[in-house]
Parts: C-alpha cells; structure tokens; sequence
C-alpha cells in the first residue's frame, strides 16, 4: 500500500477459537474477514487472509481509530502492530535491528516461531542468533529470559515475517452472522444489553425488540434503549429495533388479574410477542436479560411458568451470573451509565407490592384468560414500529412519537 515499504507497520489478527474449526474454518475466517472490511469501510486498508493469518495494511494516521474499532469485533483473538518484512535472514536481522534501536530497554528478550520450514535456521537457534544481533549493537543490554523490559517477537511465515513487540487481546468469540438470528428482548434495565452482548460474542446476529407503555412510560424511557442498541451496535453492523406498544395489553392485566400474578402474566405476554416476532423476521431464538433469582419472575419457578407459552428455545446468557459481575461487564462495554439514568421501562413502572415467587401455571392461566389477550396481541405485532440502529449515521425516533 505505500510502495513495498518493507517497514511497513500491519496489523497482525489472530484467529483464536476460529482456527479449531477444521471443515468449518474457511467460513469462520471469510465471516471474519467481511465484518472487518464493512467495520472499516471509511478506512483506506487493504486487508489479506489465509487460513492461518490476517493482517491489515492501514494509514499511520488511522491507527488508533482502526484499533478502536477492531477491539469490538468479535472473532478476533488477539492482534499485534507488527513490522512486516521478507521471509529472508538479511532483511530480518537489519529491519529487527533498525525497530529495536528506536526503543528504550535494559533487558530483552527475542523470541522467534517459524511456521515456515523451509526458512534454514530453526526456532531456537534463530532466536539466539537474532539477540546477538541485538547486544552487538546495542550497548549496556542484557538478556533477560525471564522478565524482560522488551520482548521481541519474530513470526516467520512462507510468504512474510512480522516483528512485533506487544500482543492486544481482542474481543474473542465467534464472528457475528457465523449464527443465524435471535431476538432480544431489551429493556432499559443493565442486564439485557450485557445478555446482547454475549449473544453477539457466539456469532448471533440479533434483532431487538423493546416494550414501551406510553404514557405509563416516557419518551426518554425508549431513547435509553435506543442508546443501549447503539452501544450494542458497536459490535455488529447494526440492530433491527422493533418497538411494541404494550399499553393495552398491560392495562388489560392490571384491570382484570390478581395483582400478585401481574408481573408473571405480563412476562408470558412478552414471551408470546416475542415468539411471534421469531417467525415473522426469521429469529431461532429468544434471548434476555434473566438472572436467576434476581426478581420476581426470575425464579427457576417463575421461569418456568412463564417460559411454558412458547416452544422457540430461550437464551439467559447472565443467568448464572450475579449482579457485580453482570454490572463489571456493563461497565467494560459502556451501557452501565446509560442503563441506570432513571427513566422506568414497563417492566418496573408497574410492579405490585408482593408478587409471587412462585407461581402456579394453573392459576396464570386462569387469570389471563379473564381477557382476551390474542387479539391484543396480533394488535401489537401488527402495529409494530421498526428502527434499523446503524451507527454509520444519525439515528432518529421521531417517526414514533
């Protein structure tokens, strides 16, 4: 890209997880490949890849954005800013030396793995070879096999060999559209966007879809969501927000059913329009925010009851985990300031005094069978308002209000 600079900076990609893939593994790695091209399409890169490597060529200028962006794409296990030179002992020995003399260091360390074979010097002997180069060179340097101020790494491949100094890791998982589609549901509370986050990780594309119950709930309510699919956008191209007004149907419930059973009932509603938003936009799966025993209804009890209405499998991606851990991830993925600005969802506006922990599926069903939910629930599907969440460009929700 800048005219066989053989110093040219790279940076190196590590595949990780993907490279365990055998029959699957060219998949893996052109997913991979194409989500880090449309991640840096507003980026002059040239990107090349093989089944064991990926690297991208970029402009000194745009590093740290690119780094930026390439630290929220999953698939990527770790990557290096790395020298990328010729597979021959003359070019590496002088553009090592040339690299390690703009450093500042006591100790050091060479370090050297030669995928390619036929390169005539062995791993080891060559390592050795290369920190003689270095402390013939240098003065007041030592090695330092153990803890040293400087490790230098040198990656020998057959077509080129990196020099690098440092390893980053990266977001890991699987590149996200390796998995078909699941629907998340996402409140404005802290744990589903984190739920969202690890579905992504597994290579799950994801639509949303949000409640809301104007006026029960506010404007500001759902353009928290919309900032929390933002952030989770990050991740992804982008996040098909479907926004269901839930009034009527919540209304009904509190008009018509024992208050204690609300919030079950309500959760079964949720559960039935999210089934329906499976079918109609090719999801697989159902994905939240549940955390068991958190509340109410996240008993395995009350899990259990409400989970009975639909046959589309459902993914609690923090169900195990407790509230500390599912706020630290929040925090490192920056939905946490976002999710406590304190603008209710319909899920908390109404919640009752006592609600059952454990519900009876016999008494759920009696008590939501007082009114007739399925009209108001094809109402609801059908008056969906969808929001494609894009962070390409300016997101607005005005056509909903």
């Amino acid at each position: 890209m800048r005219g066989g600079d053989t110093m040219d900076r790279v940076i190196l990609i590590k595949y990780g997880e993907l490279s365990t893939k055998k029959a699957n593994r060219n998949f893996f790695i052109n997913s991979l490949y194409n989500n880090v091209k449309n991640k840096l399409v507003d980026y002059k890169v040239n990107i090349h890849k093989d089944r064991a490597k990926m690297y991208i060529e970029f402009e000194d200028k745009d590093l740290d954005n690119i780094t930026g962006i390439i630290n929220k794409i999953f698939g990527i296990h770790a990557y290096q800013i790395a020298y990328i030179v010729e597979s021959n002992d003359e070019v590496i020995r002088t553009k090592m030396l040339d690299v390690v003399k703009k450093e500042k260091f006591n100790t050091f360390k060479v370090e050297v793995k030669r995928s390619d074979k036929k390169f005539p010097i062995n791993s080891q002997e060559y390592s050795r070879e290369l920190g003689a180069v270095i402390l013939k060179n240098i003065p007041d340097i030592k090695v330092d096999v153990h803890k040293p101020d400087l490790k230098v790494k040198v990656e020998i491949r057959e077509d080129n060999t990196f020099i690098y100094f440092n390893t980053y890791m990266g977001a890991g998982g699987y590149p996200v559209g390796t998995q078909p589609k699941g629907m998340l549901m996402l409140s404005g509370g802290i744990d589903s966007p984190v739920a969202g986050y690890y579905a992504l990780k597994r290579g799950m594309k994801l639509d949303a879809i949000y409640f809301e119950a104007i006026p029960h709930t506010s404007i500001e309510a759902r353009n928290k969501v919309i900032s929390l699919g933002k952030k989770l956008a990050d991740y992804c191209d982008s996040i098909n927000l479907h926004v269901v007004n839930f009034t009527p149907i919540q209304e009904e419930i509190y008009k018509k059913c024992r208050e204690d059973y609300c919030i079950t009932i309500m959760r079964r509603m949720m559960y039935r329009i999210a089934s329906k938003l499976c079918e109609k936009y090719n999801g697989l799966v159902i994905v939240n925010g549940e955390s068991i025993g958190q509340v109410a209804s996240q008993t395995l009890t009350s899990m259990s009851v409400i989970n009975s209405v639909t046959n589309i499998p459902v993914i609690r991606p923090v169900a195990c985990m407790d509230k500390i851990e599912i706020i630290d991830v929040a925090r490192k993925i920056d939905t946490y300031d976002i999710s406590i600005i304190p603008y209710e969802d319909c899920c908390t506006v109404f919640v009752p005094k006592h609600p059952v922990i454990n519900p009876k599926l016999d008494v759920a069903i009696k008590e939501e069978n007082k009114f007739d939910y399925e009209s108001l629930i094809d109402e609801a599907v059908n008056s969906i308002n969808t929001i494609k969440i894009d962070n390409s460009k300016n997101t607005e929700f005005s056509d909903l209000l």
